[in-house]
């Protein structure tokens, strides 16, 4: 039985390890940690409706549950040209296949240790709900949220948890009853942040903005981030005493320092079929790589699982395990989520023939934490795949 190694335990890599397996190769994967982030329902940790644990699935129960090997370790460097990586703690190893599902790196901004991201280490969401439980106990305040792009890969953006938290912190701040006590301000270095929505979603966007008294300051580029606030290009002050901040993605540092073939931002660079450019049973999907496509593409969990089967699925082919077509990822780009607000949603989707915002009111937000439990159920095998989810 031929053997794939899969680095990276986030929502790439378990995909890939699972329909691996289902394809009838042995498969080892490789994560730092020893769980599984959800982190798209991580956005109801910071303000109390989630616990941290409600978040979390063992990668060593998943292992068992779909048969593939876990080590926990950290890959330190990795060489396309001799096929091998560095574990901290295993030393060079060959890897005749490998998949890369490690994520992206972040772009960095001065002064950034003095904001927490929801997109950032699991820990920092914890950290958020430490803030806001301070703040609600302080009992008035500032609070800036906002996230930053990458003029070099455009697709390396991710806003929409941040709204999402944004939103659930105003929920939460109205039903205690103290909303008005706060002053919320959206940031972005873009002057319409969310446009790769669609005009008509943007245009509900700034709806809401206007109906929940929110303030905003777009268009300009952040320049450094303060204890106390934000630095604009034309050095106007944004004072806050919370700032949730999504830097952009990049090339992490590992890849940015290995032989991978990269784009200008540092993804490494793959075919249609998401295999790595010039290296034989390499392939990289999700985060890590350089997703090519129209203006409006967007890093998604959704998508990194379509690449991580159509990667199984190659592989496969490639190595005579089946007969049949390879895929491509370019037919299955679109945006797709369900932006939570706490007492309600909005379905988001977007692709080359349309976009769309829908309100649901009170169902969106059971229908988000239903996928939640859909996610965590269906992965463990206790209840069927939806077609396509």
């Amino acid at each position: 039985m031929k053997k794939v190694t899969v680095i990276g335990g986030g929502i790439a890599g378990i995909e890939a390890a699972i329909f691996c397996r289902k394809e009838g190769f042995e498969v080892e994967l490789i994560s730092d940690r020893t769980y599984l982030f959800i982190y798209p329902i991580a956005i109801w940790i910071p303000v109390s409706t989630l616990s941290f644990e409600e978040a979390k699935m063992s990668l060593s129960t998943l292992a068992e549950k779909h048969g593939f090997s876990l080590t926990v370790d950290t890959v330190t460097s990795i060489h396309a040209d001799t096929k091998t990586l560095t574990l901290e703690k295993g030393g060079i190893r060959i890897e005749e296949i490998l998949i890369i599902a490690t994520g992206s790196g972040k772009m960095r901004h001065p002064g950034l240790e003095h904001t927490l991201s929801i997109c950032g280490t699991p820990e920092q969401s914890l950290q958020l709900k430490t803030q806001i439980d301070r703040l609600i106990e302080k009992g008035s305040g500032s609070i800036a949220f906002g996230f930053g792009g990458n003029p070099k890969d455009t697709s390396a953006v991710r806003g929409g948890p941040g709204f999402e938290l944004f939103f659930n912190l105003h929920h939460k701040l109205k039903k205690l009853g103290i909303r008005d006590r706060y002053t919320m301000t959206f940031f972005a270095p873009m002057a319409q942040p969310g446009a790769r929505m669609g005009p008509k979603a943007l245009s509900m966007m700034e709806h809401m903005f206007e109906k929940n008294n929110f303030c905003t300051r777009y268009g300009k580029k952040i320049k450094a981030f303060q204890e106390n606030g934000v630095v604009f290009e034309d050095d106007s002050v944004l004072e806050s005493d919370l700032t949730m901040f999504i830097p952009a993605g990049n090339g992490s540092d590992m890849i940015a320092k290995s032989d991978l073939p990269k784009n200008e931002a540092g993804f490494i660079r793959i075919t249609s079929t998401c295999a790595v450019e010039g290296v034989s049973s390499w392939y990289a999907i999700g985060d890590a790589a350089a997703i090519e496509g129209p203006d409006w593409r967007a890093k998604q969990g959704h998508i990194a699982e379509v690449m991580a089967r159509i990667t199984a699925h190659n592989l496969a082919i490639e190595h005579h395990l089946k007969q049949d077509d390879p895929q491509t990822y370019h037919e299955h780009l679109n945006i797709l989520c369900v932006m939570d607000m706490g007492n309600g949603a909005g379905f988001v989707y977007r692709d080359d023939a349309k976009a769309l915002l829908i309100p649901m009111p009170f169902v969106g937000h059971w229908m988000k934490q239903l996928w939640g439990h859909y996610y965590k159920n269906s992965k463990m095998g206790r209840i069927p795949r939806l077609p396509g989810l």
